[in-house]
């Protein structure tokens, strides 16, 4: 299963959109935040399932602000990751992933693109596709039989 990750598209729909020509075959879609109305219009363009969480710039009462979700038998948590201090590390998001026996976590807000593995738990962060940003970037992470790898691609 090949899922894209986005965030912080902060009103950049057609770089959303790009990013999906980008990765090629993709079978879902999460957006991370900071552009809610961004995650809708590429939902509708792809007709892919399409997970959303709240970012901190983003004001709807119907989305989550976080969810773990089970995609290809992983326990993924996700959000945008202001609400556990994403700016400052990654240990209070671990532990609320670590609560809910998550093995992926998909978090943004900081605007930069990492994946890093703690414990075992794989963390992800697309990076951003703001207009705004020096370096526009998505992820792709792709899950298989008892495996998940992501990797950061450009995107222009």
């Amino acid at each position: 299963m090949n899922i894209l990750v986005l965030s912080d598209t902060h009103g950049n729909y057609p770089l959303a959109i790009k990013a999906l020509d980008a990765v090629g075959n993709v079978d879902h879609i999460v957006h991370l935040g900071d552009g809610l109305e961004d995650a809708v219009i590429v939902e509708d363009i792809s007709r892919l399932p399409t997970t959303k969480v709240l970012g901190n710039c983003d004001f709807s009462t119907t989305e989550v602000k976080d969810i773990f979700i089970t995609l290809s038998g992983r326990n993924i948590f996700i959000t945008h990751g202001h609400r556990f201090g994403v700016k400052a590390g990654l240990e209070e998001l671990y532990q609320k992933a670590s609560a809910g026996g998550a093995s992926i976590v998909l978090f943004g807000h900081t605007h930069l693109p990492l994946i890093q593995t703690v414990n075992g738990m794989l963390f992800i962060n697309p990076g951003c596709l703001s207009q705004n940003c020096k370096t526009t970037t998505c992820a792709l992470l792709t899950i298989t039989a008892g495996d998940a790898t992501a990797k950061i691609l450009p995107v222009a």
